[in-house]
């Protein structure tokens, strides 16, 4: 039965989805038993009964350090109903950018999985035994280091203690959790977002995503970004979806075993995913004769074989009964969604950021509009500032319930991302239409402006370049007066090619270079005069990403030309 929030706030969500959903299921493995919602609420009153007898009060700040597993959830939302502050942290950051989220957040207690174990080990709140370990379950102990090795001396289980409920009535306005956005001193902005942030969120997310209760969620990012905690968590356990979990890394074998034994219904993903699976599974097929290249060029076949043929195997490689695949993190190459389209494929594009909570527009997968976002959120107002008279785009800015309450212990950078009026600056550029449908075009810091003033956005550029199956991932930036493109190869597709050309390997930076040459020449054939790249260079190792696998452009901004390089 679905019930309908008086109060936007997750005590008063998980209150009702506790009494609604009692005994269906909620979290678990993918092809394992899953605890049911009565089940996870005993577990969240044992957390919670545990975490009161350690001191931690209304308004405590505690860590969250940990890949997506079952537990993850239940220590999020005992912390947040009982009205603790969640500080969830990626699991892949270095153990120097984890003490200084934990200093900078004023933690004071911590939940880890074994995984980061050993880059906790010096921290204060190990050494003052604050520390519970995630191991089939919630454990307390003392970390052990005896030279070089960590472990964990277990000395009691979470889940075998009392359970009292501890459910306490949060405001709407009250900080629920705080969110880094990196872990480094200098960078480090903890997103404080509220529990009308979350919970209004994700409920507007529930009627987007047409998500019913018992209906089964796969998730595969990771839970401390906003993206998945808001639209992965807290949406489908307003709706009473179950939800399902990857044991072990997401590689393609883990992923298409859990595909196959959950068939999700709804599942959330960033567009790499996607771009991946056509540009490695489908599109190569289509190439791999004279005939099929020949019926895939010409756009009336191209829309059966999409249609007929590569969408009714995508569906049944996602289980068949998915109706829900939201696509959020960064922009969707234009070939692959033209795929999705022909293919009916159940894809929305969502567009937002951490300090939003993080949605700021999107649409069900049968109202999505090719190359858009779609309509503002309900409650959520945009607006397009300091317009181009010449291309009518401008910075989106936005008002609503799910807009952060600033950056923690940092008045100063809050003042500088809100307009004097109120608005929050997204720091994107983009237009709404007629209809008020949003479109991206890309983020204003890294807009380049052309000789005569020109609006030249390189995500549009490098979506171009990636449609080569030997290109991985594409940078462009300016260096003087030439656009240059940094390509990181698909080293797989690369091997082929070099096997079957037979060539030595004295012949290897030769091969590269021509073949960098005859990208740009392809991509320059696809992109305006303004657009076109004058040079490519080799990105030997991968690009660094962000927690939503965007490449940190900042890293990249002071390359040098080589004087070797085609022109």
């Amino acid at each position: 039965m679905k019930y309908e929030l008086e109060r936007f706030t997750l005590s008063d969500a998980w209150s009702k989805s506790r009494d609604a959903y009692g005994d269906l299921d909620f979290l678990g493995y993918a092809g394992k038993k899953s605890e049911t919602y009565a089940e996870v609420a005993e577990n969240i009153k044992k957390i919670q009964t545990f975490l009161k007898s350690e001191g931690v009060t209304f308004g405590d700040k505690v860590a969250l350090i940990s890949e997506s597993r079952p537990e993850w959830g239940q220590i999020y939302l005992a912390l947040t109903t009982m009205g603790a502050v969640a500080v969830p942290v990626m699991a892949d950051f270095s153990g120097v950018q984890m003490v200084n989220i934990l200093d900078h957040s004023d933690s004071v207690y911590l939940f880890a999985s074994e995984k980061v174990l050993a880059r906790l080990a010096d921290c204060s709140l190990a050494k003052a035994g604050k520390l519970a370990l995630l191991r089939d379950g919630f454990k307390t102990g003392t970390v052990v280091t005896e030279d070089e090795n960590v472990s964990f001396n277990e000395t009691g289980d979470i889940l075998a203690g009392e359970a009292v409920d501890q459910l306490t009535s949060c405001e709407e306005d009250d900080l629920a959790a705080i969110l880094y956005t990196s872990g480094t001193t200098g960078n480090s902005k903890g997103v404080m977002l509220t529990h009308r942030n979350i919970t209004h969120n994700a409920r507007i997310g529930v009627n987007i995503g047409e998500a019913l209760p018992g209906e089964r969620f796969l998730s595969v990012l990771p839970l401390a970004h906003s993206y998945e905690c808001s639209l992965g968590l807290i949406l489908p356990m307003q709706a009473g979806c179950g939800i399902n979990y990857l044991e072990g890394a997401p590689t393609p074998r883990v992923m298409l075993k859990a595909l196959s034994v959950v068939k999700p219904q709804l599942m959330l993903t960033v567009p790499i995913l996607m771009e991946k699976i056509y540009r490695s599974s489908i599109a190569p097929k289509f190439a791999g004769s004279p005939v099929l290249r020949a019926l895939y060029a010409f756009r009336p076949t191209q829309f059966l074989l999409n249609r007929l043929v590569a969408g009714k195997k995508l569906k049944k490689l996602f289980g068949g009964e998915l109706h829900f695949f939201g696509i959020g993190g960064a922009p969707l190459a234009p070939d692959v969604e033209k795929f999705l389209r022909d293919a009916k494929f159940p894809y929305s594009v969502g567009y937002g950021l951490t300090e939003t909570a993080p949605c700021l527009a999107g649409d069900s997968p049968c109202r999505s509009v090719f190359r858009a976002i779609g309509p503002a959120f309900e409650d959520v107002s945009l607006r397009i500032a300091d317009v181009n008279p010449e291309t009518g785009h401008g910075e989106i800015q936005a008002k609503g319930p799910n807009i952060m309450k600033g950056y923690y212990k940092d008045e100063e950078k809050t003042a500088e991302v809100f307009t004097e009026d109120g608005w929050f600056k997204t720091g994107d550029l983009g237009f709404l239409n007629r209809k008020n449908i949003l479109f991206i075009k890309g983020r204003l810091k890294n807009m380049i402006l052309g000789p005569n003033g020109e609006n030249i956005y390189p995500e549009e550029i490098e979506a171009v370049i990636s449609r080569d199956p030997y290109v991985q991932d594409a940078l462009v930036t300016r260096i003087g007066n030439t656009l240059v493109a940094l390509v990181h190869f698909n080293h797989d597709k690369l091997d082929e090619f070099i096997a079957g050309i037979k060539a030595k390997p004295e012949d290897l930076a030769k091969v590269k270079e021509e073949m960098l040459e005859k990208i740009r020449q392809t991509a320059n054939n696809s992109l305006t005069a303004l657009s076109r790249l004058g040079k490519m260079i080799e990105q030997v190792e991968p690009f660094e990403k962000t927690p939503s696998l965007k490449i940190k452009r900042f890293l990249y901004t002071k390359i040098k030309l080589p004087k070797t390089q085609n022109s």
